[in-house]
């Protein structure tokens, strides 16, 4: 046992953990009252008194990348030892569900866990939580050196470009997680940053828990009538299930809506459905809705549909007639949900059988029966103000950084105010993070959002688009760098599965902005445009390599024209003389021009030498 004033560490000191080389290491802690604390690390030595609130912090000269070294904390009533300390360079990697995305996940998972080999790669996981008020601690977390048998878990994001960095700098790489999946920019800043009262907002978070413990206790009393959980489920897709014990359930909604708020897990759904034998002969189509995260479909016990990760794609099986009969037959739906909400839901039409021939029947009377879940409410915490911030970022301070590697920003595209108000909050973001780092040109790299369908960009009004270009705004900030990833989003999966790209991408950018390499680091950004004779003519810096077209050749798509009348209309655009000339018949005297202006601009193919492509813009402020 400790002793009773040991001295206590930011659980960010631990052993594995990496230390930033070539800045002054700060350690900080608390100890009893007027203790005196001792820090050696790597022949260095530091001394610090604890105030009357306990608090004490010192600073250690810089060191060279090296290690493994040993840190030792000592208040005199029981010493802290920490293993395996490396000096290398420690990147904060943040943001929402895309740099969350883990290797196990993402595209060629079985390749890359093999792979990651590298010991001197280092992650930091910070597990979801929130806070009503800044938290000295934080809620858990430690530091895991890469490996096959660990990897699976790793942002891919943040892995793909440590890994790169590696390459280049030969030295320690310490990554930091703390990222949460559909989270909003207002969770990681601060209340000043934002013009909130804090105290009101900490009354707002007391609010929050109350509810929470109201919400869990009835999923509780949900959960107590199968006290046997976790179960092993193998074979309850059969058709002679015995579900005399499951409950009713309504769909589609998700879960948390009828009585299971905060679950996370293994859950089942069946119901029945009646067919004539001609109909059974024939082969039906089965819709099951859309599903958070992921499923698993049965007829009469034969398998007729699996669909992983995509939490708001309708499911549309074929079930053939091998699988059915006359009178009435058994569906079962294993669904596996992985945070935020989970099982059927969407649209009522979305939940049918459908004979050959014959128009869909509504699915109804449905039961339901978890077997493998978790309990706790932290789901819609990612959309308050302050709440990640106070938890997941606060406790970090002043930890020493390399830098940040950011992506974020599909939860505050859902309007065009929304992300017209990006504009504002993202660089209001960073510069709060670099002044409570006391690091005015903290190196801050991040990810535009990818090309995806969004479905809520119409006609020329596209979310998604004016929050690139707000993204795009924020590179008036000293010390920032955009990759562009318009090229390797998926539009039919807000998760693309390309990871390894955007990695490096950043890291490219962090070659750059951090380490002061002169190279080609982005891709095409768009400079003047000029209006005359029916045409648009627009220059680009091009990241010092020539402009090309994706694919080969001249011309260029992605491009529309308006005129005084601001309707825009698709342009024709080609390659000339270093810059891109764009004219549409429909147009004859253009005024506006805009590139890639929708949320799923798969059509954009402006790219440089090396590849990298131009972000979306528009002339206009329309």
């Amino acid at each position: 046992m400790p002793a009773a004033h040991a001295v206590e560490l930011p659980r960010i000191f631990a052993d594995g953990m990496v230390v930033q080389r070539d800045q002054p290491v700060q350690v900080w802690g608390q100890a009893a009252p007027g203790a005196r604390v001792v820090v050696a690390f790597a022949d260095r030595d530091g001394t610090a008194h604890a105030d009357a609130s306990g608090h004490w912090s010192l600073e250690l000269p810089a060191l060279p990348a090296g290690g493994p070294h040993v840190m030792r904390i000592d208040d005199g009533a029981g010493a802290r030892v920490l293993q395996d300390v490396l000096v290398g360079d420690v990147w904060l990697a943040s943001g929402q569900s895309n740099m969350e995305w883990p290797i196990a996940q993402s595209a060629d998972p079985e390749g890359e866990i093999a792979r990651a080999t590298d010991p001197q790669i280092r992650h930091f996981k910070i597990p979801k939580s929130w806070a009503g008020t800044p938290q000295a601690q934080l809620a858990g977390g430690e530091w895991v050196a890469s490996s096959p048998q660990a990897a699976g878990k790793f942002s891919a994001v943040a892995h793909f470009f440590a890994r790169e960095l590696r390459k280049v700098t030969g030295v320690p790489i310490g990554i930091i997680d703390s990222t949460w999946g559909g989270s909003r920019i207002e969770a990681w800043m601060d209340a000043p940053s934002q013009g909130l009262d804090e105290k009101a907002l900490a009354q707002q978070a007391s609010t929050l828990r109350a509810q929470d413990e109201q919400a869990l206790a009835r999923t509780r009393r949900n959960l107590a009538r199968w006290p046997d959980l976790p179960v092993d489920d193998a074979g309850w897709q059969s058709a002679g299930t015995d579900a005399s014990a499951w409950t009713p359930i309504k769909v589609p909604v998700l879960w948390e809506a009828t009585g299971w708020n905060g679950m996370d897990g293994v859950a089942w759904y069946r119901t029945t459905f009646t067919l004539t034998a001609e109909e059974a002969a024939a082969g039906v189509t089965l819709g099951v809705g859309r599903i958070d995260d992921s499923d698993t479909t049965w007829v009469n016990g034969t398998q007729v549909g699996q669909t992983h990760m995509q939490y708001n794609l309708p499911r549309r099986y074929t079930v053939p007639a091998s699988a059915l009969h006359a009178g009435v037959n058994h569906v079962a739906v294993r669904v596996s949900d992985f945070g935020g909400g989970g099982g059927i839901h969407g649209d009522a039409a979305e939940v049918f059988v459908q004979p050959q021939g014959a128009a869909p029947r509504t699915l109804a009377d449905w039961s339901f029966r978890p077997s493998s879940v978790s309990v706790a409410l932290v789901d819609d915490k990612n959309q308050h103000p302050t709440l990640l911030y106070n938890a997941m970022i606060h406790p970090l301070q002043p930890y020493a950084l390399r830098g940040v590697i950011w992506y974020q920003g599909e939860s505050n595209a859902n309007t065009v105010a929304d992300a017209l108000k990006y504009r504002t909050q993202f660089p209001e973001m960073i510069q709060q993070w670099r002044r409570q780092w006391q690091a005015p040109e903290l190196p801050f790299l991040w990810a535009q959002l990818a090309n995806f369908s969004s479905g809520v960009d119409q006609g020329d009004q596209s979310p998604w688009a004016v929050l690139r270009e707000s993204q795009s705004a924020t590179l008036s900030l000293p010390a920032t760098a955009q990759v562009v990833t318009i090229d390797i989003g998926n539009p039919a999966d807000i998760h693309p599965l390309n990871k390894q790209d955007v990695g490096k991408r950043l890291a490219l950018a962090a070659r750059h902005v951090a380490y002061g390499e002169s190279m080609v680091y982005h891709g095409p950004v768009h400079t003047q445009a000029q209006f005359s004779d029916g045409v648009a003519t627009l220059a680009f810096d091009a990241g010092a390599s020539a402009l090309a077209v994706r694919g080969d050749g001249t011309r260029v798509h992605g491009f529309a024209l308006a005129g005084a009348d601001r309707v825009f209309h698709p342009a024709e655009a080609a390659l000339v003389d270093g810059g891109v000339v764009v004219r549409s018949d429909e147009v004859k005297t253009p005024v506006a021009l805009r590139y890639g202006w929708s949320d799923n601009p798969a059509d954009a193919d402006l790219i440089n030498a090396a590849g990298l492509p131009a972000s979306p813009f528009r002339t206009d402020a329309w």
